[in-house]
């Protein structure tokens, strides 16, 4: 699909974005939409150490599969 330049430049849009087109009352509808790219996120110092020990954790062998926490819980 070729988007006209003044629109494609209004939605802010970049090559290889993606986007959501609907019709509505005989006319088109598009709006962009982003993919979550986690490198687009940096976690805060506290939170990158709560994930390093979470890691640790999986890896020494002391987790548990989410259905036994959750009838742990009692959910």
């Amino acid at each position: 699909m070729v988007i006209p330049k003044r629109v494609f430049d209004a939605l802010k849009l970049r090559a290889g974005d993606f986007v959501e087109v609907s019709a509505e009352n005989g006319r088109l509808q598009m709006r962009p939409k982003r993919l979550v790219d986690i490198g687009d996120y940096a976690l805060t110092e506290s939170a990158a150490a709560k994930v390093r020990r979470g890691e640790a954790e999986i890896v020494a062998g002391r987790s548990k599969p989410w259905r036994t926490v959750k009838n742990e819980l009692g959910h």
